[in-house]
């Protein structure tokens, strides 16, 4: 087991003046499991791959331990990775490809057999070890390239995507399966996807990216509690935060006819901010107390329903939607209390969980 460190490591491919990966700075402690989340085309692939020796790095350096990797081939940096399109050999039967690495490394018959037995029991893949991988499911030869990794028993454990291939039932099947079986072999894990909600289920922290740049490094809770800047609170959540920006006077922001108190402490100056509010910390009304809204579409979920909303004022913008579309609001309700579509309501956030957001800078005030 071991701590990884990214030390400011930059990537910058050929042909670009812009680094696909910018000074990344993070420090992963030992047994840990983060995953780097962001867009397409953010880096964090990128930088999973500077940490695994196939990418090379331009600029700071990658610790594994006390070790300086960051000249190291990728053999000799004890990393083993689960890549997002299985990569087994077609031609050899799950055992064979779970105990191959050991063979090239010249391990004896008998430990590749007792370690791809172990595996292959911690996997539940005794019974399929002399099928071909063409035998089987695409959730099978995922956990046949699970089985892979863990019998090389590296320093670390590096992801791809892993679950990218499989269907939606399956994959929230499988990331289950992949995190308590990390809890349980401890092996430190970098783990990299584009889906927040695997992030928030699976990471004891989350890396966010965005354009090669680190956005923040925190748990899940605290990512989903306070989020360090727009992008974060834009990305994280599902539906996604509702960012509004909104008039402050003395009273605070001005909901539409309602007026919330905010901290001025650490403020712009400006006449406006960005408020943030989750849809569960949304107020519904219809007592002309808030922002107006004009109900579009209800989504029925049995205990709860979210709703979705137009405001009504035409200089009220939601903040992180299409250049072509409107954003709408989103609020939760209680299922048993719907409104219709087409209806009028009122909203404003609750006051102790509202986030407030520089409007030049972005940047949580």
């Amino acid at each position: 087991m071991a701590t990884v460190k990214f030390d400011e490591a930059t990537r910058i491919y050929p042909g670009s003046d812009t680094p696909a990966v910018d000074k990344l700075d993070i420090d992963i402690a030992d047994g840990e499991f983060l995953v780097l989340v962001g867009p397409s085309g953010c880096g964090k692939s990128t930088s999973l791959r500077m940490l695994a020796g196939l990418e090379e790095v331009n600029g700071g350096k990658i610790w594994i331990g006390d070790r300086d990797v960051t000249d190291l081939s990728p053999k000799d940096r004890d990393v083993a990775m689960v890549f997002q399109n299985y990569a087994l050999y077609p031609h050899m039967t799950v055992a064979d490809n779970m105990g191959f690495a050991l063979k090239i490394a010249g391990v004896d018959k008998s430990e590749i057999r007792k370690r791809v037995e172990e595996a292959a029991n911690i996997l539940d893949l005794t019974q399929y070890l002399e099928r071909k991988p063409k035998a089987l499911s695409g959730g099978q030869r995922q956990r046949v390239a699970m089985g892979r990794a863990i019998v090389r028993s590296p320093q670390v454990f590096l992801m791809d995507e892993p679950l990218s291939n499989l269907d939606a039932k399956l994959r929230v099947q499988t990331r289950t399966q992949i995190a308590s079986l990390q809890r349980r072999l401890g092996v430190t894990t970098v783990y990299v996807t584009h889906d927040q909600v695997e992030a928030m289920t699976m990471g004891d922290r989350i890396a966010l990216l965005k354009d090669g740049v680190l956005q923040q490094v925190a748990t899940p809770r605290e990512m989903y509690d306070k989020p360090a800047n727009l992008f974060v609170a834009g990305f994280i959540g599902s539906p996604a935060m509702n960012l509004v920006t909104v008039p402050v006077s003395s009273d605070g922001a001005k909901f539409g006819t309602h007026s919330v108190p905010i901290p001025r402490e650490g403020g712009s100056g400006g006449s406006h901010v960005i408020v943030g509010v989750r849809p569960e910390d949304v107020e519904v009304t219809t007592n002309d107390d808030g922002l107006q809204l004009t109900v579009d579409v209800v989504e029925e979920l049995g205990a709860d329903a979210y709703v979705y909303g137009t405001p009504t004022d035409q200089d009220i913008k939601l903040e992180g939607g299409d250049d072509n579309l409107d954003k709408p609001f989103i609020a939760r309700v209680d299922g048993r209390t719907v409104p219709n579509k087409g209806e009028t309501i009122y909203v404003y956030p609750k006051a102790q969980h509202m986030h407030v957001f520089d409007k030049a800078s972005g940047e949580r005030l």
